[in-house]
């Protein structure tokens, strides 16, 4: 069914109302009718059953049933990435989302090729968050996952240090340097025990030997993802891979 997302929605409203783009793919793209059956989500994990109403400027559509959205994962998992080269980060982006990362950050780290001036960020940012919103449509997310502004190594572990001190919190390295994959085994079947888990992934060149060094200070896990050197658009995959499927319900 296709999935539309509204703000302020109530369990108290009978219907809802949809502008903006999402008129016009009803309309255009889609060809929905009066009668046809959408989900409208509140972006807060609730999903609302609709069916469609009337089609004009805007798109009415009649609540006929609420319940929680099964597609979030009981722990939040933000990806902290490495800003790569050209577009791979519109991919691990993409695939992010439908493997269940609730956030992206993109991280500037001292190995980055990539350098953005405060315009060109801005522009990436627009692009990256349209991509997020589609990604989430398409795999029936509850949330549209957040992709963050641009951030410096320091000032993202610094972040996590400054967090609320009552959310139980796992600092996952996957570390190509990294040795014995039972302890990575141990961590990663402790996830269901936290509230949030902050992976970080080194961009192309690897992380610096300092920024390992500052991860472990602020207490994160350092971890293997096997015998195998992955590129920086398969870490970040591989262990979201991992860790949904512990997680999931």
């Amino acid at each position: 069914m296709h999935r539309f997302y509204v703000d302020n929605l109530s369990e108290l409203n009978k219907s809802v109302i949809i502008d903006g783009e999402d008129v016009n793919h009803i309309k255009n793209v889609l060809r929905l009718s009066i009668g046809d059956s959408i989900t409208v989500s509140d972006g807060s994990s609730r999903d609302y059953e609709c069916v469609i109403a009337s089609i004009s400027d805007v798109v009415t559509a009649d609540i006929v049933d609420i319940h929680d959205c099964n597609a979030e994962l009981p722990v939040k998992l933000r990806l902290f990435q490495g800003v790569p080269k050209a577009d791979k980060f519109e991919l691990i982006i993409q695939k992010s989302v439908e493997l269940g990362a609730s956030e992206i950050i993109p991280v500037m780290m001292e190995r980055t090729v990539v350098k953005l001036d405060d315009k060109k960020q801005d522009k990436k940012l627009e692009r990256y968050r349209k991509i997020a919103e589609a990604a989430a449509k398409q795999s029936r997310r509850g949330i549209i996952p957040e992709v963050a502004s641009f951030i410096s190594f320091k000032n993202a572990v610094k972040s996590l240090l400054n967090g609320d001190d009552k959310t139980k919190r796992l600092i996952l390295v996957p570390y190509e340097s990294a040795e014995g994959m039972d302890y990575a085994r141990k961590i990663i079947s402790s996830a269901v025990n936290y509230d949030e888990i902050d992976i970080f992934i080194g961009p192309e060149g690897g992380f610096a030997d300092s920024e390992i060094e500052l991860a472990k200070e602020c207490g994160a896990s350092i971890i293997s993802l096997g015998n195998r050197i992955l590129r920086t658009e398969t870490a970040g995959l591989a262990i979201l891979s991992i860790l949904g499927f512990t997680l999931d319900r």
